[in-house]
This record gives C-alpha cells, structure tokens and sequence, in this order.
C-alpha cells in the first residue's frame, strides 16, 4: 500500500471508530462489552456486503437514475437492513440504556460504513484525498450517526414497555417505524447535499456527534433515577419476602396458589427460587450503581454460586413456573436484563 491511500485510507475508516471508542469510553455503567461491540461492527460490515446486493438488484426495478435512486431508495434499503440486529436486540432484551442502544447502533452504522468505504478505496484509488475526507468525517459518521438515532428512539418508544411487568410484555414492531423513519430522513437528507460534501461533512460532524453526546448525559441522570427506584422496591420486596409479609400481599397469594399445583419439594424450591431471584437482581443493581457513581464492586466466589444455584432451579422448575414466578413477583424486562447482565460479567470476569 503507498503512502497516498494510506492517507486515504485513514481519512476513511479512523473517524467514525474513534469517534466508536470515544462513545464507548463514556458508557459510564459499562454493561455493553466489547465483544459485544466488535461483533456488531462485524454485523454493520456483513449488511454493508449485502446491500450491494440489494441495491443492484433494487435499482433495476427503479428506472430513475442513480441520484434519484441514491436520495429516495437507497437510505429505505440500508437504513432497514441496519435496523435488523438491533430489532433482535431489542426483541431478545439485550439492551438495557438508552446509551447501549445509542452504542450498539453506531457500531452497526461504524461497521457498515468501514467495508463500504473499503470497497471504495479499492475499486475507486484514483480518487482525491479531499473525496476520502467527506466520506470518513461525513458519509462514515451520517452512517453510524443514523442507525444510533434508529436505537434511541426505538427504546424511548419502547421504554415504558420494559418498565412494565415483563410477564404482560408483546413484541410490538409498529413502535420502531418513528425511529426507521428518522434514520432515513437524515440519511436521504445527507445523499440530497452530494453536490455540497463540504456542507454535508460539517453538518453531519456538527449535528451527530452532539445528538449523541446530549443523548448520553441525559441517559446518565434517568438511568440513575431508574436504578434507585427498581432498588428501593427491590429491598422492600427481599424485606416482606423474608419477614413472611410478601404472602400476604395479591402477588403472594398467587404465588402460594402456583406452589400449592406442584409437588412439596418443587414448591419449596419455587419459594427459594423467589427470594434468591430477588436479591441477585439487588446485586446486579448494586454493580451498575457503583459503577456509575466512579466505583467498584468485586464479583465474588459467593455470587457465582448463587447464580449457579438460580440457574439450577430455573431449570428444575421449568419455563411456565418461572414465567408465573416473574409476574407474581412484578419482574419487568429491565429487571431481567439487569440480571442477565449480571451474569454474563460474573462468568466473564471468572473465565
């Protein structure tokens, strides 16, 4: 490689994953992991592949030209094939924050947005170093800028339902058309200034990176008031559920009527499963608190073998009662990630 695609190539591809690495360094809670990350940069570069793909063939159903077909088409094709991990994200509850989303939205855009900019470097290396520059500060960050915008508006559409009980939870992909129809708004917007790239850049380096920047300070406030509101009924329910309070309450009655249709030795275990679900959700609450608050709190030997233990008897008890078990208990689907968050760092920090 000589020295001028070099050049080239670092005007393309280093900005928008510096700018990956910077969002990532201001995830305070740091629950998205970079495995995570790097597996949906792979996500973003497989779609980028295979829009092509879709491209070609899309467009030789509109007779309309390539400008026309790169400012009304192209951005529905990409923006929706962009979308796709993150609606298997949300509908598997892999993300908690609206910083995750924001994060793992720009990963995809990021990943797309390095193989189209390589597939150009390549089949285009005549081109000048000013062309590299508008497409690694301006068409690179518009990509990965668009598809966060698809995330966090997806999960501020989608908040209320991961606040509600998880038991009552339907996947409802109606709730995702706003944030679809914005990503491809601002990326048919940025295609309509391709006689003006200087503006285009400057707009999209001016107007992305601060969405994104007031989007995470204002995520770090609401998620901390969320945390210390799940945190404060969670101590209130460990409390009643030990004290012997909590079957006096509707939620305890349903749950003693589920526990009396099994045999004596699985509803014990129902009862047991209850209060140690409960306070491992504590946990995991104890660590993303701690996080956010500059700090740190150790994984021990003891958690792991409680989250054994948790799993074990979700296992023995079988998916109906435990489902019974999380609407008895009031578990909301940001409890559930909280908790399978934990696990995943519990396991990961032994291995």
């Amino acid at each position: 490689m000589d020295g001028t695609l070099l050049v080239k190539a670092l005007m393309a591809l280093s900005p928008v994953v510096l700018l990956l690495m910077l969002f990532d360094r201001l995830d305070v809670f740091n629950v998205i992991r970079m495995r995570t990350i790097l597996a949906l940069l792979g996500a973003g570069g497989a779609i980028a592949a295979f829009s092509f793909i879709a491209n070609w063939r899309v467009m030789d159903g509109f007779p309309i030209g390539l400008g026309n077909y790169s400012r009304y088409v192209a951005p529905v094709v990409e923006e929706t094939l962009k979308a796709a991990p993150l609606l298997w994200l949300f509908f598997h509850n892999r993300i908690g924050f609206k910083l995750d989303a924001a994060i793992a939205g720009f990963a995809i855009g990021a990943g797309f947005s390095v193989i189209e900019n390589l597939w150009y470097l390549f089949t285009l290396p005549d081109t000048n170093v000013s062309a590299w520059l508008v497409r690694g500060f301006g068409t690179a960050v518009m990509h990965g800028g668009a598809t966060a915008l698809f995330a966090i508006i997806s999960h501020e559409m989608t908040e209320r339902q991961s606040e509600a009980s998880a038991a009552t939870y339907r996947f409802n992909p109606l709730l995702f058309l706003p944030g679809l129809g914005v990503a491809i708004v601002v990326h048919s917007a940025f295609n309509h200034l391709g006689g003006q790239p200087l503006l285009a850049m400057a707009a999209t380096l001016l107007l992305i990176p601060a969405t994104l920047f007031l989007t995470f300070a204002r995520n770090d406030r609401a998620a901390r008031q969320w945390l210390k509101t799940d945190q404060a009924r969670h101590i209130q329910l460990l409390a009643d559920i030990r004290a012997g309070h909590f079957a006096d309450t509707d939620a305890g009655h349903a749950l003693t009527a589920l526990a009396a249709k099994l045999p004596a030795q699985r509803a014990s275990a129902l009862m047991q499963h209850a209060e140690l679900n409960i306070e491992m959700v504590l946990r995991a609450e104890e660590l993303i608190l701690a996080a956010q608050e500059g700090g740190s709190v150790a994984i021990t030997d003891a958690d792991r073998e409680k989250l054994q233990r948790l799993a074990a008897s979700e296992h023995e008890l079988g998916a109906a009662a435990v489902a019974a078990l999380t609407a008895a208990l009031g578990l909301t689907r940001n409890d559930l990630w909280e908790l399978r968050s934990f696990r995943q760092r519990a396991f990961a920090s032994a291995a």
